[in-house]
């Protein structure tokens, strides 16, 4: 069976292809298909290769929280 389906909304369209992932449909672009495996590699590079242009503004995260035990013993600082 096939279905075409047209829109220019992207949210509704990004919606049905989620839908149709989780029931296992194949789905057609544009006689392209869409293939889940190669956009989950292109977001893990993303994520691999991002690059901060500022320095974090919450400082060290391990000073911060040297400071806010240090009144507490744990028991295995002992």
């Amino acid at each position: 069976m096939e279905l075409i389906l047209k829109s220019n909304n992207e949210k509704s369209l990004s919606k049905i292809i989620a839908l149709a992932k989780k029931l296992d449909v194949i789905i057609e672009q544009r006689g392209k298909l869409i293939d889940e495996k190669i956009e989950k590699e292109e977001i893990i590079k993303r994520i691999l290769n991002f690059k901060a242009s500022t320095p974090p503004s919450f400082g060290d995260a391990a000073e911060w929280e040297r400071n806010q035990r240090e009144d507490r013993e744990l028991p295995f600082s002992k």
